[in-house]
Protein backbone atom coordinates (compact mmCIF):
# COMPACT_ATOMS: atom_id res chain seq x y z
CA UNK A 1 0.00 0.00 0.00
CA UNK A 2 2.95 2.31 1.02
CA UNK A 3 4.45 1.94 -2.43
CA UNK A 4 1.07 2.67 -3.41
CA UNK A 5 0.98 5.60 -2.59
CA UNK A 6 4.31 6.77 -3.75
CA UNK A 7 4.05 5.53 -7.19
CA UNK A 8 0.92 8.04 -6.98
CA UNK A 9 2.95 10.61 -5.17
CA UNK A 10 5.83 10.29 -8.02
CA UNK A 11 3.26 10.69 -10.82
CA UNK A 12 1.49 13.40 -9.71
CA UNK A 13 5.29 15.27 -8.82
CA UNK A 14 6.15 14.86 -12.43
CA UNK A 15 3.61 16.23 -13.77
CA UNK A 16 4.46 19.41 -12.39
CA UNK A 17 8.05 19.00 -13.41
CA UNK A 18 10.02 21.31 -15.91
CA UNK A 19 10.54 19.16 -19.19
CA UNK A 20 13.67 18.63 -20.64
CA UNK A 21 13.53 21.56 -23.01
CA UNK A 22 13.15 23.93 -20.13
CA UNK A 23 15.60 23.01 -18.49
CA UNK A 24 17.74 23.25 -21.36
CA UNK A 25 16.69 26.87 -21.91
CA UNK A 26 17.22 27.72 -18.63
CA UNK A 27 20.62 26.56 -18.59
CA UNK A 28 20.98 28.22 -22.16
CA UNK A 29 19.90 31.44 -20.21
CA UNK A 30 22.93 30.92 -17.24
CA UNK A 31 25.08 30.38 -20.04
CA UNK A 32 24.09 33.61 -21.57
CA UNK A 33 24.31 35.69 -18.04
CA UNK A 34 27.81 34.28 -17.49
CA UNK A 35 29.72 34.10 -21.15
CA UNK A 36 27.77 36.29 -23.10
CA UNK A 37 28.87 35.96 -26.75
CA UNK A 38 29.62 39.63 -28.27
CA UNK A 39 31.69 41.42 -31.00
CA UNK A 40 32.68 39.86 -33.96
CA UNK A 41 31.71 36.27 -32.81
CA UNK A 42 28.03 37.35 -31.81
CA UNK A 43 27.78 38.48 -35.51
CA UNK A 44 29.09 35.16 -37.07
CA UNK A 45 26.75 33.17 -34.48
CA UNK A 46 23.58 36.11 -35.68
CA UNK A 47 24.10 34.31 -39.52
CA UNK A 48 24.19 30.54 -37.89
CA UNK A 49 21.04 30.95 -36.30
CA UNK A 50 19.39 32.82 -39.32
CA UNK A 51 20.54 29.89 -40.81
CA UNK A 52 19.44 26.90 -38.09
CA UNK A 53 15.80 29.00 -38.36
CA UNK A 54 15.53 28.73 -41.92
CA UNK A 55 16.54 24.99 -41.67
CA UNK A 56 13.78 24.77 -38.73
CA UNK A 57 11.06 26.19 -40.66
CA UNK A 58 12.15 23.94 -43.72
CA UNK A 59 11.58 20.43 -41.79
CA UNK A 60 8.25 21.97 -40.81
CA UNK A 61 7.25 22.33 -44.25
CA UNK A 62 8.56 19.03 -45.31
CA UNK A 63 7.10 16.62 -42.51
CA UNK A 64 3.81 18.25 -42.96
CA UNK A 65 1.32 15.69 -44.85
CA UNK A 66 -0.88 17.66 -47.30
CA UNK A 67 -3.48 14.98 -47.10
CA UNK A 68 -3.85 15.70 -43.16
CA UNK A 69 -4.24 19.18 -43.89
CA UNK A 70 -6.69 19.22 -46.69
CA UNK A 71 -9.02 16.58 -44.47
CA UNK A 72 -9.21 18.58 -41.37
CA UNK A 73 -9.52 22.04 -43.10
CA UNK A 74 -12.85 20.78 -44.14
CA UNK A 75 -14.39 21.17 -40.15
CA UNK A 76 -14.29 24.61 -40.95
CA UNK A 77 -15.91 25.39 -37.60
CA UNK A 78 -13.59 23.84 -35.27
CA UNK A 79 -10.63 25.92 -36.69
CA UNK A 80 -12.32 28.90 -36.73
CA UNK A 81 -12.89 28.45 -33.30
CA UNK A 82 -9.35 27.58 -32.41
CA UNK A 83 -8.08 30.85 -34.70
CA UNK A 84 -10.64 33.02 -32.81
CA UNK A 85 -9.06 32.44 -29.88
CA UNK A 86 -5.49 32.67 -30.96
CA UNK A 87 -5.58 35.73 -32.78
CA UNK A 88 -8.48 37.42 -31.21
CA UNK A 89 -8.99 36.37 -27.40
CA UNK A 90 -5.60 36.76 -26.39
CA UNK A 91 -4.96 39.88 -27.87
CA UNK A 92 -8.15 41.37 -26.45
CA UNK A 93 -7.04 39.99 -22.65
CA UNK A 94 -3.76 41.39 -23.52
CA UNK A 95 -4.83 44.79 -24.21
CA UNK A 96 -6.57 44.58 -21.27
CA UNK A 97 -3.36 43.83 -18.93
CA UNK A 98 -2.24 47.47 -20.50
CA UNK A 99 -4.21 48.46 -17.39
CA UNK A 100 -1.55 47.45 -15.39
CA UNK A 101 1.22 49.60 -16.85
CA UNK A 102 2.98 51.62 -15.57
CA UNK A 103 1.91 51.03 -11.77
CA UNK A 104 2.49 47.14 -12.25
CA UNK A 105 3.67 46.24 -14.98
CA UNK A 106 7.35 47.72 -16.78
CA UNK A 107 6.09 49.03 -20.47
CA UNK A 108 8.84 46.26 -21.81
CA UNK A 109 7.74 42.98 -20.01
CA UNK A 110 3.82 44.45 -21.12
CA UNK A 111 5.45 44.16 -24.83
CA UNK A 112 6.57 40.47 -23.84
CA UNK A 113 2.83 39.91 -22.60
CA UNK A 114 1.49 41.23 -26.02
CA UNK A 115 4.05 39.67 -28.18
CA UNK A 116 3.38 36.56 -26.71
CA UNK A 117 -0.68 37.10 -26.96
CA UNK A 118 -0.49 36.81 -30.77
CA UNK A 119 1.17 33.97 -31.20
CA UNK A 120 0.19 30.87 -32.99
CA UNK A 121 -0.73 27.85 -31.25
CA UNK A 122 2.15 25.46 -30.74
CA UNK A 123 2.04 21.80 -32.65
CA UNK A 124 3.57 19.11 -31.09
CA UNK A 125 2.25 19.39 -27.21
CA UNK A 126 -1.24 20.52 -28.69
CA UNK A 127 -1.09 17.08 -30.53
CA UNK A 128 0.51 15.02 -27.78
CA UNK A 129 -2.24 16.01 -25.35
CA UNK A 130 -5.09 16.02 -27.50
CA UNK A 131 -4.29 12.34 -28.04
CA UNK A 132 -3.68 11.68 -23.98
CA UNK A 133 -7.07 13.08 -23.66
CA UNK A 134 -8.76 11.05 -26.50
CA UNK A 135 -9.60 14.32 -28.58
CA UNK A 136 -9.83 14.64 -32.39
CA UNK A 137 -6.26 14.12 -33.12
CA UNK A 138 -6.63 15.28 -36.95
CA UNK A 139 -8.38 18.07 -36.19
CA UNK A 140 -5.81 19.05 -33.40
CA UNK A 141 -3.09 18.39 -35.72
CA UNK A 142 -4.53 20.72 -38.95
CA UNK A 143 -5.47 23.45 -36.31
CA UNK A 144 -2.40 23.93 -35.09
CA UNK A 145 -0.48 23.77 -38.18
CA UNK A 146 -2.92 26.35 -39.45
CA UNK A 147 -2.46 28.25 -36.08
CA UNK A 148 1.26 28.34 -36.93
CA UNK A 149 1.07 28.82 -41.04
CA UNK A 150 -1.35 32.18 -40.24
CA UNK A 151 1.01 33.44 -37.56
CA UNK A 152 3.85 34.17 -40.00
CA UNK A 153 1.22 36.92 -41.14
CA UNK A 154 -0.97 37.62 -38.32
CA UNK A 155 1.66 37.87 -35.56
CA UNK A 156 3.83 40.21 -37.29
CA UNK A 157 1.43 42.38 -37.81
CA UNK A 158 -0.87 41.86 -35.08
CA UNK A 159 2.52 42.80 -32.97
CA UNK A 160 3.10 45.43 -35.40
CA UNK A 161 -0.27 47.18 -34.73
CA UNK A 162 -0.01 46.61 -31.00
CA UNK A 163 2.93 47.49 -29.87
CA UNK A 164 3.92 50.63 -32.31
CA UNK A 165 2.13 52.98 -29.07
CA UNK A 166 4.61 51.29 -27.23
CA UNK A 167 7.50 52.29 -29.53
CA UNK A 168 8.62 48.42 -29.45
CA UNK A 169 7.97 47.45 -32.95
CA UNK A 170 6.34 48.95 -35.85
CA UNK A 171 5.40 46.41 -39.01
CA UNK A 172 7.57 47.40 -42.14
CA UNK A 173 8.28 45.75 -45.52
CA UNK A 174 11.66 45.41 -44.41
CA UNK A 175 10.25 43.09 -41.51
CA UNK A 176 7.74 41.64 -44.43
CA UNK A 177 10.64 40.86 -46.32
CA UNK A 178 12.30 38.71 -43.47
CA UNK A 179 9.42 36.50 -42.59
CA UNK A 180 9.40 35.69 -46.22
CA UNK A 181 12.84 34.72 -46.55
CA UNK A 182 13.84 33.64 -43.13
CA UNK A 183 10.40 31.67 -42.43
CA UNK A 184 7.96 31.34 -45.44
CA UNK A 185 10.33 30.40 -48.00
CA UNK A 186 11.78 27.76 -46.54
CA UNK A 187 8.27 26.31 -45.22
CA UNK A 188 6.93 26.43 -48.52
CA UNK A 189 10.07 24.59 -50.31
CA UNK A 190 9.46 21.91 -47.94
CA UNK A 191 6.23 21.78 -48.72
CA UNK A 192 7.39 21.35 -52.71
CA UNK A 193 9.51 18.33 -51.42
CA UNK A 194 7.37 17.11 -48.97
CA UNK A 195 6.06 14.32 -51.23
CA UNK A 196 9.39 12.85 -51.72
CA UNK A 197 11.46 13.36 -48.14
CA UNK A 198 8.20 13.69 -45.67
CA UNK A 199 8.02 10.06 -44.92
CA UNK A 200 11.81 9.93 -44.17
CA UNK A 201 11.92 13.01 -42.27
CA UNK A 202 8.55 11.79 -39.89
CA UNK A 203 9.99 8.52 -39.49
CA UNK A 204 13.51 10.55 -38.00
CA UNK A 205 11.83 12.68 -36.04
CA UNK A 206 13.69 11.11 -32.85
CA UNK A 207 16.75 12.20 -34.75
CA UNK A 208 16.06 15.35 -35.96
CA UNK A 209 14.53 16.52 -32.24
CA UNK A 210 18.16 18.11 -31.78
CA UNK A 211 17.67 20.41 -34.85
CA UNK A 212 13.97 21.68 -34.12
CA UNK A 213 15.61 22.98 -30.41
CA UNK A 214 18.77 23.46 -31.06
CA UNK A 215 17.86 26.57 -33.38
CA UNK A 216 15.51 28.06 -30.46
CA UNK A 217 18.35 27.39 -28.16
CA UNK A 218 20.98 29.35 -30.04
CA UNK A 219 18.27 32.45 -30.95
CA UNK A 220 17.80 32.16 -26.93
CA UNK A 221 21.24 32.09 -26.20
CA UNK A 222 22.07 35.35 -28.89
CA UNK A 223 18.91 37.35 -27.52
CA UNK A 224 19.69 37.29 -23.74
CA UNK A 225 23.48 37.82 -24.79
CA UNK A 226 22.37 40.70 -26.18
CA UNK A 227 20.41 41.53 -23.10
CA UNK A 228 23.06 40.80 -20.66
CA UNK A 229 25.51 43.03 -22.09
CA UNK A 230 22.98 45.64 -22.19
CA UNK A 231 22.71 45.15 -18.46
CA UNK A 232 19.31 42.86 -18.29
CA UNK A 233 19.55 41.36 -14.88
CA UNK A 234 20.08 44.67 -13.47
CA UNK A 235 16.87 45.48 -14.27
CA UNK A 236 15.01 42.54 -13.27
CA UNK A 237 13.60 41.89 -10.06
CA UNK A 238 11.91 38.85 -7.94
CA UNK A 239 8.84 41.03 -7.41
CA UNK A 240 8.70 41.64 -11.63
CA UNK A 241 9.19 37.63 -11.94
CA UNK A 242 6.41 36.90 -9.71
CA UNK A 243 4.28 39.11 -11.07
CA UNK A 244 4.40 37.93 -14.95
CA UNK A 245 4.21 34.32 -13.63
CA UNK A 246 1.06 35.69 -12.40
CA UNK A 247 -0.12 37.36 -14.89
CA UNK A 248 0.98 34.06 -17.20
CA UNK A 249 -0.99 32.07 -14.94
CA UNK A 250 -4.19 33.91 -15.17
CA UNK A 251 -4.25 34.27 -18.65
CA UNK A 252 -3.65 30.74 -19.40
CA UNK A 253 -6.40 30.33 -16.77
CA UNK A 254 -8.87 32.82 -18.51
CA UNK A 255 -8.49 30.43 -21.69
CA UNK A 256 -8.82 27.39 -20.99
CA UNK A 257 -12.14 28.22 -19.58
CA UNK A 258 -13.03 29.81 -22.31
CA UNK A 259 -12.38 27.30 -24.75
CA UNK A 260 -13.35 24.47 -22.50
CA UNK A 261 -17.01 25.78 -21.83
CA UNK A 262 -17.07 27.80 -24.98
CA UNK A 263 -17.49 25.01 -26.85
CA UNK A 264 -19.37 23.13 -25.07
CA UNK A 265 -21.99 25.71 -25.21
CA UNK A 266 -21.47 26.20 -28.96
CA UNK A 267 -22.45 21.94 -29.51
CA UNK A 268 -19.07 21.02 -30.09
CA UNK A 269 -18.49 17.12 -29.04
CA UNK A 270 -16.37 15.71 -26.24
CA UNK A 271 -13.61 14.96 -28.89
CA UNK A 272 -13.62 18.35 -30.53
CA UNK A 273 -13.84 20.21 -27.64
CA UNK A 274 -10.45 18.62 -26.28
CA UNK A 275 -8.80 19.93 -29.53
CA UNK A 276 -10.35 23.23 -29.00
CA UNK A 277 -9.18 23.70 -25.53
CA UNK A 278 -5.62 22.77 -26.09
CA UNK A 279 -4.87 24.10 -29.53
CA UNK A 280 -6.77 27.03 -28.69
CA UNK A 281 -5.53 28.19 -25.17
CA UNK A 282 -1.45 27.36 -25.99
CA UNK A 283 1.24 29.52 -27.24
CA UNK A 284 4.06 28.38 -29.55
CA UNK A 285 7.92 28.87 -28.22
CA UNK A 286 8.76 27.25 -31.63
CA UNK A 287 7.81 29.91 -33.71
CA UNK A 288 7.63 33.04 -31.28
CA UNK A 289 11.15 33.04 -30.74
CA UNK A 290 12.40 33.33 -34.41
CA UNK A 291 9.57 35.89 -35.27
CA UNK A 292 10.70 38.00 -32.26
CA UNK A 293 14.08 38.29 -33.76
CA UNK A 294 12.14 39.64 -36.78
CA UNK A 295 9.63 41.96 -35.13
CA UNK A 296 11.78 43.30 -32.65
CA UNK A 297 15.25 43.47 -35.44
CA UNK A 298 17.55 45.96 -33.58
CA UNK A 299 16.11 45.89 -30.02
CA UNK A 300 17.30 43.82 -26.89
CA UNK A 301 14.60 40.64 -27.00
CA UNK A 302 15.49 38.96 -23.51
CA UNK A 303 13.54 40.77 -21.67
CA UNK A 304 10.44 40.97 -23.98
CA UNK A 305 10.78 36.92 -24.07
CA UNK A 306 10.81 36.42 -20.68
CA UNK A 307 6.73 36.26 -20.16
CA UNK A 308 6.69 33.97 -22.89
CA UNK A 309 9.36 31.32 -21.94
CA UNK A 310 7.32 31.40 -18.11
CA UNK A 311 4.44 30.72 -20.30
CA UNK A 312 5.73 27.86 -22.13
CA UNK A 313 6.47 25.56 -18.77
CA UNK A 314 2.95 26.93 -17.26
CA UNK A 315 1.24 25.74 -20.03
CA UNK A 316 2.96 22.37 -20.25
CA UNK A 317 2.05 21.43 -16.28
CA UNK A 318 -1.41 22.92 -16.65
CA UNK A 319 -2.31 21.04 -20.01
CA UNK A 320 -1.04 17.85 -18.65
CA UNK A 321 -3.19 17.61 -15.70
CA UNK A 322 -6.32 18.85 -17.47
CA UNK A 323 -5.29 16.04 -20.44
CA UNK A 324 -4.99 13.31 -17.85
CA UNK A 325 -8.43 13.83 -16.14
CA UNK A 326 -9.87 14.32 -19.70
CA UNK A 327 -8.37 10.80 -20.19
CA UNK A 328 -9.63 9.09 -16.39
CA UNK A 329 -13.11 10.31 -17.15
CA UNK A 330 -13.18 8.10 -20.61
CA UNK A 331 -11.87 5.25 -18.49
CA UNK A 332 -14.56 5.48 -16.20
CA UNK A 333 -17.24 5.92 -18.97
CA UNK A 334 -15.56 3.19 -20.71
CA UNK A 335 -16.06 0.92 -17.69
CA UNK A 336 -19.30 2.03 -17.21
CA UNK A 337 -20.97 1.08 -20.43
Amino acid sequence: MQRIRLSRLGKIMSRFLPDTFTVLLVLTVIIASFAPVSGTTAEYFGYATKIAIGLLFFLHGARLSRDVVIAGFLHWKLHLTILASTFVLFPLLGLGIGALVPAVLSPTFYAGVLFLCVLPSTVQSSIAFTSIAGGNVPAAICAATASNIFGMFLTPVLAGILLSAQGHADFSLEALRSILLQLLAPFILGQILQPWIGNFLRSKKTILMPIDRGSILMVVYLAFSESVTEGLWRTISISDLVMLIAIDIILLAIVLTATMFGSRWAGFSREDEIAITFCGSKKSLASGVPIATIVFAGQSIGSIMLPLMLFHQIQLMACAVIAQRYANKLVKASNAI
